[in-house]
């Protein structure tokens, strides 16, 4: 599927070989009654933010210690968006989790732009198969919730979704903090499953190790990534912003120590709102993790 401007005006097929990692976006996925995304123009903000960077993937990226594909050619392709539409849940779940399987299929790891947090749950679904994974979730809530207003596929319900996918082995929450979405019995069902929950606190007094350990080394791992996971004055496009969170270098510090420690397999980014992303920060920072998990894909021996 082509699209008009492309993730760091990457390619939307490779002339030979295959992608080790491609891109999609997806809009909408199974929004709450009388709800409809509020981050469905998320994934155009963030391709528009990385045009900044499109002239200078060859140059040394500082985040990874060398150019984004080393010395090799460029093996990230995107490839537009799935066709999603606001209030068509159960559509939508069912083409992102086969776009998704499609990628895996092929051979390489999906990176999928949100959307809100729904659209983790059909992007988690979409491994089955390609399994087991592990996963990692960067958010300032736990998502536990098992439904919301009668919807148990909405932005508060992923990590209690994919609890219960067989194809998840474990998973790893880091950056709560404050308040949050979570009552005690969502706690207390994370806790039972034996979900790791390590705050934002945990991490800015010990470091990402704080949340890196409970990573199996060698696993196969999916990243999925709220914006909210990171503080406000980073990124403050976001619903429901929180202070306190993960700075950007705490941030891409996880994502590489991730990709040392375990393979990955898969990563999203949800829940940016570009009509409160003042001045585009939060789109800008969003490339740039972007860019630091493809480095941690594709960069990898």
């Amino acid at each position: 599927m082509s699209q008009a401007i492309s993730f760091l005006g990457l390619p939307d097929h490779l002339a030979e070989g295959r992608p080790r990692a491609v891109i999609f976006g997806a809009g909408h996925g199974s929004a709450y009654p009388g709800r409809d995304s509020l981050s469905a123009a998320a994934a155009a903000a963030i391709r528009a933010a990385s045009q900044v960077d499109a002239p200078l993937i060859g140059h040394w990226d500082f985040d990874l210690g060398g150019p984004l594909f080393g010395d090799g050619p460029v093996c990230c392709v995107d490839i537009g968006d799935v066709e999603t539409a606001a209030g068509d849940g159960a559509g939508n779940r069912a083409r992102i989790a086969a776009r998704t399987a499609e990628v895996l299929g092929a051979g390489a790891a999906p990176i999928l732009l949100g959307g809100d947090d729904s659209v983790v749950i059909p992007f988690l679904a979409g491994f089955a198969g390609h399994g087991p994974v592990w996963v990692l979730q960067i958010d300032a809530h736990i998502d536990w919730r098992d439904e919301l207003h009668g919807e148990r596929h909405g932005y508060s319900s992923p990590m209690r979704r994919a609890s219960e996918m067989a194809h998840v082995a474990g998973i790893v929450q880091v950056g709560m903090r404050g308040v949050g979405s979570a009552r005690a019995e969502e706690i207390a069902a994370a806790r039972r499953y034996g979900s790791h929950l390590v705050t934002a606190r945990e991490v800015h007094a010990q470091g990402v190790e704080a949340a890196l350990r409970h990573i199996p080394e060698g696993a196969r791992l999916v990243i999925t990534l709220d914006c909210d996971g990171l503080d406000p004055g980073v990124m403050p496009g976001v619903a429901a912003p929180t202070p306190g969170g993960l700075s950007y270098t705490e941030a891409i510090d996880l994502i590489a120590g991730a990709g040392r420690r375990a393979t990955i397999a898969g990563f999203d980014l949800v829940e940016l709102y570009p009509e409160a992303d003042a001045g585009g920060l939060t789109a800008l920072t969003a490339a740039r993790l972007v860019i630091n998990a493809i480095g941690a894909i594709v960069r990898r021996a």
